[in-house]
């Protein structure tokens, strides 16, 4: 019986993802901000044939909370054998530029406080378990756009930390992987224009993720597509790039 540790548990992603954990029978441990919500999805998941669902309302802004949550979810899953996290929020790029208060907390949410709570994580797992991890970012993290380079930065942040953490665990038997999907139908994108044919539903990445984790890989892109597009906008020269409306 595997234990699951999902962090942002409350977010169409993580929810598809449990609900594949669950029908398998795991254990599962949510961590989240909103406790209404995070009961709904446990109800949901117990009927789904998950053996055990324990939450834990977090926001992950709270970093002197973080060891505490840990070692609910240590206590309460016994294995931690996969990490997923899946917690942040999508800024208005437009308000962050005009508010800097508003962009240091959206860096904080997206970047900085994903990073603490990685620390602590590591801490807790090494030398304890070998946790398969996955972390999900984002193929914005690849390259400063101006439509969203804020939100960019703190994944690019959160990527390169990921790869010095993974060669850090990796003898230790923890792996991390880097999950970077493209565009998203969920209510974090609600209201967004995206482009119908480059945008995934959650139930159809879930799997992929899942499975992602589990073979250990170290960065994918979700649908593999994005691989090659973001592997093209790395390449247009910043004479030209910054030219351009990304």
């Amino acid at each position: 019986m595997s234990g699951i540790l999902i962090i942002g548990a409350t977010s169409a992603i993580a929810s598809a993802c449990a609900r594949i954990w669950a029908a398998r029978g795991a254990k599962l441990f949510l961590v989240a901000r909103s406790s209404e919500k995070l009961a709904m999805i446990a109800d949901d998941l117990r009927v789904r044939g998950a053996a055990e669902v324990s939450i834990f309302t977090l926001d992950i802004n709270e970093h002197e909370r973080h060891s505490l949550m840990l070692e609910a979810a240590c206590r309460a899953l016994g294995q931690v054998d996969v990490v997923l996290f899946a917690a942040g929020s999508l800024p208005d790029q437009t308000r962050c530029e005009r508010e800097t208060t508003v962009l240091v907390r959206e860096v904080m949410t997206n970047g900085l406080s994903p990073l603490a709570l990685l620390n602590a994580l590591a801490a807790s797992l090494e030398g304890r378990y070998k946790s398969a991890i996955g972390v999900i970012t984002s193929v914005a993290g690849d390259r400063g756009r101006p439509s969203n380079y804020v939100y960019g930065s703190a994944k690019s942040l959160v990527s390169t930390y990921c790869e010095g953490l993974s060669a850090r665990l990796f003898s230790a038997g923890i792996s991390i992987t880097d999950i970077r999907p493209g565009f998203v139908d969920s209510p974090m994108t609600a209201g967004l224009e995206l482009p119908r044919l480059l945008t995934s539903q959650p139930e159809k990445l879930a799997p992929q993720i899942v499975r992602a984790i589990e073979r250990r890989r170290d960065v994918v892109y979700l649908p593999k597509y994005w691989a090659l597009i973001m592997l093209c906008i790395r390449l247009i020269p910043r004479t030209l790039f910054k030219r351009l409306s990304l």
